[in-house]
């Protein structure tokens, strides 16, 4: 198989990389992420103008990429940049909407990749524990509407959202794979209410309830009580999504290191030149490449049937969470006390790869998920 990106993803690669090296530089993002909004959108603006967002969608769609490797190119450069801007969410929404939604709603994939319209999904609970089926919002049919009552928790930008792509149970138990539909709900709805609050990595998200908001028909996405293929289908998108940002992260920290260890002097010599500390960056480095095997793995089978996709998702997700928390501790022993401090950049990195862990799903998680599949 060849692992060579074609040219026009190189290229893509290369205009997001450039335009990130130098109109978001660390200070431009730090003061981003600990802005009011939490994110900028005239920078969303400008990656939308870049074609960045519309990468991540198929043709058919209004987009010019939207396999794997695309998604995959498109976050490991945001990776490298921290970008806090509402790539993920758009992402998932969007997949969502473009394998489910009826043509009216589809209409919406236009507003998505120019990046006038942010989207946010309300999907996850405070008791849920990363089961995809575990919904215990209900939306029950009174006449020719539904009602939909229940709360959902870290909706990520959810401040800003002007529609969420919200998850219901509309028949059966709490945790029952039948019975969970999607609609997408408007931000103005009677009975919306949104909490924000800052996350420890930058950007903000949000506690929303939903208080007997009364629905029509036409915000049914898919098909009522089966909801949870398009979902799985959608958030395994955002998986490998999130994965592939950590290859960035984890790339950019590991250079960091390096370049600490080539300049910080002991005893009149670089410490890099300590085989001990040689030893544990050697170690580290092939822990990153066994992490981007793991992602061009899962890029390579996102379109493949159910069970092939979801394994190799899992996979990653299992091992970037291993090894982001590993890289994210050696760096930061290497650099000793200073590795913490708020001015590094390197701290930074390292809390986004410790959060991306607890984001869809966390290794634990995706571990038994892995196992369970492979039952099946």
């Amino acid at each position: 198989m060849n692992f060579q990106h074609t040219e026009d993803r190189r290229m893509l690669a290369d205009t997001l990389n450039r335009f990130i090296s130098e109109q978001y530089g660390f200070e431009t993002r730090d003061r981003i992420a600990q802005s009011a909004p939490g994110f900028s959108r005239e920078l969303w603006g400008r990656f939308a103008e870049l074609g960045i967002i519309g990468a991540l969608f198929d043709e058919a769609d209004g987009g010019f990429g939207g396999g794997g490797f695309d998604i995959s190119v498109v976050f490991e450069s945001l990776g490298r940049g921290l970008v806090v801007e509402p790539f993920l969410d758009t992402l998932i929404v969007g997949r969502a909407i473009a394998k489910s939604g009826a043509d009216a709603q589809k209409a919406l994939l236009g507003e998505l990749i120019d990046g006038s319209k942010i989207v946010a999904l309300a999907h996850g609970e405070p008791d849920s524990h990363y089961e995809l089926a575990r919904v215990t919002t209900r939306a029950q049919r009174h006449g020719e509407t539904w009602q939909l009552h229940g709360a959902k928790a870290v909706v990520q930008h959810g401040e800003h959202a002007s529609l969420f792509l919200m998850s219901a149970r509309t028949s059966g138990a709490d945790d029952a794979q039948h019975g969970i539909t999607l609609f997408l709900v408007p931000r103005d709805a009677a009975g919306v209410n949104v909490r924000g609050y800052r996350k420890i990595d930058g950007g903000r998200a949000a506690e929303v309830t939903f208080d007997n908001v009364t629905l029509d028909d036409d915000a049914v996405l898919g098909i009522v009580d089966e909801g949870l293929a398009t979902l799985e289908y959608a958030i395994g998108c955002g998986v490998l999504a999130l994965c592939a940002e950590a290859v960035g992260a984890m790339d950019v920290a590991r250079d960091y290191t390096l370049e600490y260890l080539r300049t910080r002097k002991q005893f009149g010599v670089p410490i890099g030149s300590f085989q001990a500390l040689q030893h544990r960056m050697a170690d580290m480095s092939l822990e990153i490449e066994q992490a981007r095997s793991a992602v061009i793995n899962a890029a390579a089978a996102l379109g493949a049937e159910r069970k092939v996709r979801e394994r190799a998702v899992s996979a990653a997700k299992f091992s970037i969470g291993r090894i982001g928390a590993l890289v994210a501790e050696e760096c930061i022993q290497l650099h000793g006390g200073i590795g913490m401090t708020w001015e590094l950049p390197l701290a930074h990195y390292a809390k986004r790869l410790v959060m991306i862990d607890h984001e869809l799903g966390d290794e634990d998680h995706h571990l038994e998920r892995f196992i369970a599949l492979g039952a099946d």
